[in-house]
């Protein structure tokens, strides 16, 4: 069955994103006003930039997911426990694998016509 997972998180605490959204942010608000007008600009654009940026780094990975393929097999007992129930026969006739449950031992070979097992139990 195919498994979906959350991906791996490489940066636990986003700190790329809150570094990058600081700088961002920062070089924003640098460009608002002027004197200390402009630096409380520069500070607050970095503070909400950084806060941002980590926000949209933690959503990101939340969201990114990884699908694999897993097998999952159980074993079932028959009422009787380790009783032999049944025996699941393979076999191939004009190329193409076909299955089918017999209740006893069928041996190394079984007869078929047209595709289909005809004796189940065929000479061994």
């Amino acid at each position: 069955e195919v498994v979906t997972q959350r991906a791996p998180v490489k940066d636990q605490h986003q700190i790329a994103g809150t570094a990058i959204g600081a700088v961002a942010g920062g070089l924003l608000g640098n460009q608002v006003g002027g004197g200390k007008g402009r630096t409380l600009a520069t500070v607050a654009g970095a503070i909400g930039g950084g806060y941002a940026g980590h926000e949209i780094q933690k959503n990101r990975q939340e969201n990114n997911t990884v699908s694999s393929t897993q097998r999952r097999c159980t074993t079932v007992a028959g009422k009787g426990g380790d009783k032999i129930i049944g025996y699941d026969v393979a076999y191939e006739y004009n190329g193409v694998t076909r299955t089918i449950r017999m209740d006893h031992d069928p041996g190394d070979r079984v007869q078929v016509q047209e595709g289909v097992v005809a004796v189940s139990d065929a000479a061994h």
